[in-house]
């Protein structure tokens, strides 16, 4: 019995460690706080570009991964952009609002 608990807390210690040492690629998502849709350019500094179209009013995308580094997010309609560096195992939201330029939220 007592090889068992061992062999247990040992699995245990080991799925701990290991889901603490992932390095993830960085997460974005987009969330429209303007009243009509918006299209979003992503352009990553490996010069990787995802577009995003159509997002609606209120609505938060779901996440994408990304290289780390550098990514630029520009709001196509109004052509303004918001430029940030991103690190592994964190996510952010880039929020487009009517109100100022676009803006980047660390998501905890």
């Amino acid at each position: 019995m007592k090889k068992i608990f061992v062999g247990i807390l040992t699995l245990v210690l080991f799925v701990f460690i290991y889901g603490c040492a992932r390095n993830t690629d960085p997460q974005f998502s987009i969330r429209n706080e303007q009243a009509n849709k918006v299209d979003v350019k992503i352009q990553t500094s490996l010069g990787n570009k995802i577009t995003i179209n159509d997002v609606e009013p209120g609505q938060t995308t779901a996440y994408q991964t990304a290289t780390e580094g550098n990514i630029t997010a520009t709001d196509v309609i109004r052509n303004e952009s918001v430029s940030f560096l991103a690190e592994k195992n964190t996510r952010y939201t880039i929020v487009i609002s009517g109100d100022k330029p676009p803006s980047v939220a660390v998501d905890q």
